[in-house]
Parts: structure tokens; sequence; C-alpha cells
């Protein structure tokens, strides 16, 4: 009986602390993306795009700054394409938000978009570095920056800190508008 006890005991204790790891893998897809609390340290490089330190993004003289921060409390139209929230944002001055791009798996028509404002930017400029972001421990600028660098696009770079990070540097914010994306 005391041999059964102690296997009992040695099964719980496994038990518990094998779950947190088990459930963190439960938290990527087979591609290696975050599906689910996305609001946790980032533990890893998005490779193959880069990390980008706040230093280096502060000095930027030109790079398109693409927010993926989800819209909270809000939706977007379908129909029109235009999204309704129910509190503003503020973002990276000069920052296109693309909301909600950074979900795995991601919105086909949100992922166009950002893709299409990236060929866009690029069209002009075509070294133009690209840096996604979002929150300070945050997996969705991870995420989008990790798929934009595996779709081929290059100077693709990550910026950890994020809006938190920015403006805790000393720089200011501003109210952003999501891209409005018309149905095709």
């Amino acid at each position: 009986m005391e041999r059964i006890g102690r296997r009992l005991a040695i099964g719980l204790i496994l038990a518990v602390v094998c779950a947190p790891a088990a459930h963190a893998a439960d938290d990527f897809d087979i591609d290696g993306y975050r599906t689910a609390r996305y609001r946790a340290p980032v533990d890893r490089l998005p490779a193959p795009a880069r990390r980008i330190a706040l230093e280096d993004a502060l000095g930027l003289d030109e790079a398109l700054f693409i927010d993926v921060l989800p819209v909270e409390s809000g939706h977007r139209d379908p129909a029109t394409g235009q999204w309704r929230l129910s509190q503003p944002h503020e973002t990276v001055p000069g920052a296109l938000w693309h909301p909600e791009t950074g979900r795995s798996p991601v919105d086909p028509v949100l992922w166009c978009g950002l893709e299409q404002a990236v060929a866009e930017a690029r069209r002009r400029r075509p070294r133009l570095s690209v840096v996604l972001f979002c929150r300070t421990d945050c997996w969705m600028g991870w995420n989008a920056a990790r798929r934009l660098a595996k779709g081929g696009v290059r100077h693709v770079y990550w910026l950890a800190e994020g809006i938190e990070g920015w403006h805790a540097a000393g720089r200011a914010l501003v109210r952003a508008e999501p891209v409005v994306l018309a149905p095709s």
C-alpha cells in the first residue's frame, strides 16, 4: 500500500511540474507561431526576421513602422472594411496600424492588406526597413515580423519593446486609426 501511495505522490508531482511545459507547447501552431496567450514574455527571436534594439529603432531616419496591436473591444465590418473602435489607440508617429495581423492563424484579408502596404512602400524605396511591433511582452509583433520575413520580405525587424518602450524612451505617441481594407 505504501508503494502505491509513493507512486501516486510521484505521479502528482510530475503532473504539476510538467503541466506548464505541456500547456506552453499548446500555445504554438505547427509552424511555430504563437496562437494563444499573446501577452507573455517572448523567449526567442522571430527568425528569419531580426530583433531591432530600441535605440536603433529610435535612430532610424526612414523605416516603415507597422503596429499590429489588435482592436480592443471593437470589430471590423466585413461589408465596408471599416473598424468600429470602443476606445482610442495611440502608436508610434507615422506607423500604420494593421490590427489583428499578429494573430495565428491570421485573417487572410488583413494579412494581404499588410503585405500590400509593405509592397507599396518598397516600390518607392526597395531597401526600406520594416519594423513590426505591438506591446512589450506581446507575441503579435513577433508573429507578424516572422511571417513577413518567412514570406520572403527582407529587412524585417521586430521591436520587442513596442509602444510602451517607445514612449518610455521619451518619444511621443499619436492617435492612430486602423487601416481600412475595402472588401474584395
